[in-house]
């Protein structure tokens, strides 16, 4: 990354609350790893436990949302006295630059790990300048 492009997480202030403002339960910030490259970024983070259906990306104001719920299976055949462990909640905000594409966001979830491909725009990507002798 550079200083004109950037994809920075936000505060986790934002993340325990909904868009009507009212408060969530404490989610966990799950691991991301993001990498940059000429055509964009590709950023996975780690979601163990989360099917699809509990799995929300959303772009708004230059800003994507990651919000999911994991699933901790149970059989519908016990009954559950006690419980200490509970499905976790994860969320995260990440600020979008200019420079990239969010319409065109490709979005992949395999084995608890998120994969979202977001391009560089073609007019932000680097070009080569053809220069002469004189």
């Amino acid at each position: 990354m550079n200083d004109t492009t950037q994809i920075a997480p936000r505060s986790t202030d934002d993340v325990t609350r909904k868009a009507d403002d009212t408060t969530r339960r404490p989610a966990l910030i799950p691991a991301v790893d993001i990498v940059e490259d000429t055509n964009g970024i590709t950023l996975w983070a780690d979601l163990p436990g989360v099917p699809r259906d509990k799995l929300d990306v959303k772009v708004h104001d230059a800003r994507l949302f990651i919000d999911a719920e994991s699933v901790v299976p149970t059989d519908s055949a016990v009954r559950v006295h006690h419980r200490e462990v509970r499905a976790p909640r994860f969320a995260r905000v990440f600020t979008v630059s200019d420079d990239f594409d969010t319409t065109k966001i490709d979005a992949n979830l395999q084995n608890g790990v998120l994969k979202l491909s977001i391009p560089r725009r073609e007019e932000a990507r680097p070009r080569r300048v053809e220069v002469r002798a004189h």
